[in-house]
């Protein structure tokens, strides 16, 4: 067993009753770990349990890791150049339309090998993990191949069976139309669903199905297509949409029953409804628009509608080159107003229940995994997005372990 004591404040404690803005906190507290989990907790005033390892956290306070539910962890190579080409006026979609972008990092990924993926992608997992990431969403999309498709989630399945981060991954082969393929949608579609489909859920190597809904990669009469045959072989439907088009995204993944729908920073009071009538999860990614100077996604009228966002990285080498969800956290309440507590929330419980992890992640409650942030000693939680740029981390446990 090992304790944590003299803790600030335990900020996020599951009271089984939640409210998304609030955070549930527990002053002067210690806490007990046992094996890969929470086995207690409670306030300083009382006697403390026995424990083999005792860690005085010297007044930090500590919540639980962020559960960063929308990545593209494995791809090769980077695009600062495109960076460039935007700050001199090209949008994505006119970078996309020439072959750049997604296309750009497919190609890359074509020539690089198993093994150099694997221990590219394994040291941005120990890296995120060093920022407080605990469970994480891997997608493929950077292969637009068969055999490419394949790699990345192979690169994915391998990293699951050596890292305290938990893993989930979701098959994008429908992020985007090959060139060679350009002028045959009809094929890349089969493509998809006829060899794409079969191996990867022979070998159980995706959770989700994942199409980008855009006028630059799939309609949505595509997606709808793409996404009912994802759910023949088992894996639930995601979505990216309404990143620059409002164009029938939500509609599809609503009808679908998909888990989740990314992006949404182009969303209308129609669209706002649907999804408030929906039990789909709006997953923000306002990193994206940070860095490609889009306009953010409208939280405050989602969460005046009765919306629950999840917040995510959408870590990726064209439009999200960040791996850090402290300023992901930092975005949401500078861009978006979202207040420190609905914004913690996003990112922890919100994160987890969109990769259906919650009942073991995003929250401190006896019997959940001891996946955990230890700050620095700070003023209050409001501390942690108001100082942007540098997470006051002083230690990091995952499985009960510390990293």
């Amino acid at each position: 067993m090992l304790l944590l004591k003299n803790i600030k404040e335990l900020i996020g404690i599951d009271q089984n009753v939640f409210d998304y803005q609030r955070l549930d906190k527990l002053e002067d507290a210690w806490l007990l770990i046992e094996g890969e989990k929470i086995a207690a907790f409670g306030s300083m005033n009382n006697a403390l349990p026995e424990a083999q390892e005792v860690i005085d956290v010297a007044q930090g306070s500590v919540l639980p890791a962020w559960c960063d539910s929308h990545t593209h962890l494995v791809f090769a190579g980077s695009r600062e150049n495109e960076f460039v080409d935007r700050i001199k006026g090209l949008s994505y979609e006119e970078i996309a339309e020439r072959g750049g972008g997604i296309l750009n990092s497919a190609k890359k990924l074509a020539d690089t090998s198993f093994e150099d993926l694997y221990h590219s992608a394994k040291k941005k997992l120990k890296q995120l993990a060093s920022l407080g990431t605990g469970l994480v969403e891997i997608k493929s999309g950077y292969g637009l191949s068969v055999e490419a498709e394949l790699k990345i989630l192979r690169v994915a399945q391998a990293l699951k069976e050596d890292s305290l981060v938990e893993i989930k991954t979701t098959f994008l082969g429908a992020h985007a139309i090959p060139m060679a393929y350009r002028s045959d949608r009809r094929g890349y579609l089969d493509l998809i669903i006829k060899e794409m489909l079969p191996t990867i859920a022979k070998e159980g190597l995706a959770d989700y199905i994942d199409v980008f809904c855009e006028k630059v990669a799939f309609s949505p009469d595509e997606t709808d297509e793409i996404l009912k045959a994802g759910l023949e072989f088992g894996l639930k439907p995601k979505i990216h949409t309404n990143q620059f088009n409002s164009m029938g995204g939500i509609e599809v993944a609503i009808a679908n029953g998909a888990i989740s729908v990314d992006h949404l920073e182009v969303l209308n009071d129609e669209e706002i409804r649907k999804l408030s009538n929906s039990n789909v999860i709006p997953t923000l990614l306002p990193s994206a628009p940070f860095f490609l100077g889009d306009a953010f996604p409208p939280a405050r009228k989602m969460i005046a509608a009765g919306l629950q966002p999840a917040l995510a990285s959408d870590y990726n080498p064209g439009s999200s080159p960040s791996y850090n969800m402290n300023l992901v956290i930092s975005l949401a309440c500078i861009k978006m107003k979202m207040s420190p507590e609905e914004a913690i929330n996003a990112a922890t419980i919100m994160g987890a229940k969109a990769l259906e992890m919650e009942a073991d992640y995003g929250s401190i409650k006896r019997g959940k995994m001891a996946n955990l942030i230890v700050t620095e000693p700070i003023p209050s939680v409001n501390y942690l997005p108001y100082h942007f740029g540098e997470a006051p981390i002083s230690s990091i446990f995952l499985k009960g372990k510390l990293i």
